[in-house]
């Protein structure tokens, strides 16, 4: 019979708490090995795979977890791929895009109209550039003249 509370109700029943060990399972406990495959994530709405990401993998219930440096790299790779799939610029390329026009991150984002850190996480490998912006940073690239339209016309 559950004890009553004050008011007269039954008494919450209190839940164990169990500490797992850093290597074992969220999902059922069970020690964790390490792995190597090929992973999946969505990029810009695409999924795309990734070959030979180091990761932990249940021999249980086929748990997979990425440890932070792990799930960073994947994440950078995915982007990497995609970028060379549909022939984007590298982040390396749009840096050197925006340093030869001797633009800081914040003045191109603000030219292209987009949020202060989108550059950024673009040089960095974070985060892709859509194919569209992809397009204008090849015009001011390639088209002299184009920057200083943009800075006519930028908000």
């Amino acid at each position: 019979m559950k004890k009553a509370d004050k008011k007269g109700g039954p008494k919450p029943t209190r839940r164990k708490t169990v500490v797992l060990p850093d290597d074992a399972c969220p999902t059922c406990g069970t020690m964790m090995k390490e792995a190597r495959g090929a992973l999946r994530t969505p990029v810009n709405g695409e999924e795309v795979s990734v070959p030979a990401v180091p990761h932990f993998k249940c021999p249980k219930c086929g748990e997979q977890v990425l440890a932070y440096t792990q799930a960073r790299r994947f994440e950078e790779d995915a982007i990497a791929l995609y970028r060379k799939k549909y022939g984007l610029l590298s982040g390396d390329d749009i840096r050197a895009i925006r340093e030869h026009h001797g633009l800081t991150q914040a003045e191109l984002a603000r030219l292209l109209r987009l949020g202060p850190n989108t550059i950024s996480r673009w040089e960095s490998g974070r985060n892709v550039q859509t194919a569209a912006l992809d397009v204008l940073l090849r015009l001011i690239r390639d088209l002299p003249g184009s920057l200083d339209y943009l800075r006519d016309h930028a908000a």
